[in-house]
């Protein structure tokens, strides 16, 4: 089975692994076209990327592997990757815990990973209230809300850590729709909000939305997140 090729590499990052030290691998592609996207060079056109030499990742993780706490696979979208267990298995022979961020579209393969150890955190993005309208015009296709469901009722079973995180968008995402997300998702440890910034986002038109007030998503932030915020900027799904 084909590894899937590495995109980007980011050493250390203290902010895509709440509370933990973490060195990121970026991998290419995703079903979805979420218009507020600010990574959509690496969903549209992976192939402009140069791949990161999977010897070289390894070998940089294994000498530093006591200065990180873990890796965390993002893009693109990981789970879109028929290979993806069999890097996960690289990172844990190297004695690195994995979190994985997801838009959940594809329940199937978050199964297997659960299923085979290889995951030890999730970060799942919820784009918007569990609605088949709205949740396809901020993913940017049609979206199976089986399929979204069926994630979320994975994770929420599943005994790792599971951090749900929504971007709120004036106009689109406010206070009205954060709780009725919390609603649907019911008894969660992790639930996080994100500011919606307005730069380079995928839709042009998405960048003539103001960025979200400071003040307001400090207010929403202490209204919805539980119990700790992830602090990443935007939505990297």
């Amino acid at each position: 089975m084909n590894i899937p090729k590495i995109k980007g590499f980011l050493p250390l990052s203290m902010l895509d692994w709440p509370g933990k030290v973490s060195s990121v691998i970026f991998l290419g592609g995703c079903a979805f076209r979420c218009p507020a996207c600010h990574n959509h060079e690496l969903v549209l056109s992976p192939e402009k990327f140069p791949d990161q030499p999977l010897d070289y990742v390894v070998s940089f993780l294994k000498e530093r592997a006591q200065w990180i706490d873990g890796i965390t696979v993002t893009g693109g979208e990981p789970t879109c990757h028929e290979g993806l267990p069999c890097l996960l298995e690289k990172f844990w022979d190297l004695g690195l815990s994995v979190k994985l961020d997801t838009n959940g579209s594809n329940p199937g393969m978050l199964d297997r990973l659960l299923q085979e150890d290889l995951i030890s955190a999730i970060s799942m993005d919820i784009k918007a209230p569990l609605d088949p309208l709205l949740y396809s015009k901020l993913a940017g296709v049609s979206v199976n809300m089986g399929s979204i469901n069926k994630s979320i009722e994975i994770l929420k079973k599943s005994d790792i850590v599971v951090f749900f995180r929504t971007t709120v968008i004036p106009g689109l995402i406010g206070e009205k729709e954060l709780k009725l997300i919390k609603n649907q998702l019911g008894d969660v440890s992790h639930y996080s909000i994100q500011r919606f910034r307005n730069k380079d986002t995928l839709d042009p038109e998405f960048r003539k939305i103001p960025d979200l007030d400071l003040g307001v998503f400090d207010s929403l932030q202490l209204k919805f997140a539980q119990p700790d915020f992830d602090p990443t900027p935007y939505c990297m799904n």
